[in-house]
């Protein structure tokens, strides 16, 4: 099978996995950052496929994984924040000397790396950053709405490389 037949089979099934996403996420916008993950690994990795199999199996696996994946990282930064009703004084004074001393480095790097962003990237990624909806980005820049939402994802995973080492800091800490 081709990379091109490949492909095209993903895309036949984005409506069932759509529906599928749906069931993990109970939000379309969710769903469909679901989809389009799932969708970019199965493409990404299609050699790993192996005719004969169950194709649209395959590809619940995925999403099934990466929906997991993606909730165990989200709840591990959860728990990175602190929960404490009451914070105490020490606390609030280290949390006041880091964001002073750090958060301005933090914000820079931030930044620098928007500002390596190609701009057919930094555009969605910020108008999204700052509340706009999908469809409305796609109404303003006048592009296909799949092509905000791939563009918004590859700015994410653009930025993620950029910013790596505050992630590692993140899980050490």
């Amino acid at each position: 099978m081709t990379q091109f037949e490949f492909n095209n089979m993903v895309n036949s099934h984005s409506l069932s996995l759509k529906m599928h996403a749906l069931n993990f996420t109970k939000d379309i916008e969710d769903a469909n950052d679901l989809v389009q993950d799932t969708m970019l690994k199965a493409i990404r990795f299609y050699q790993n496929f192996q005719e004969g199999t169950n194709f649209k199996g395959w590809l619940f696996v995925i999403m099934k994984n990466t929906f997991i994946n993606n909730y165990r990282k989200s709840a591990k930064a959860k728990t990175l924040i602190t929960q404490d009703d009451e914070i105490s004084s020490a606390n609030l004074m280290y949390s006041a000397e880091r964001n002073a001393s750090v958060g301005k480095m933090i914000v820079d790097d931030i930044q620098k790396a928007l500002n390596h962003l190609p701009e057919v990237y930094s555009v969605p990624f910020i108008k999204y950053f700052e509340g706009f909806k999908y469809h409305e980005i796609a109404d303003e820049l006048q592009i296909p709405l799949g092509t905000v939402k791939t563009r918004i994802h590859v700015a994410r995973e653009m930025l993620k490389k950029y910013l790596k080492t505050y992630a590692k800091e993140a899980y050490s800490a």
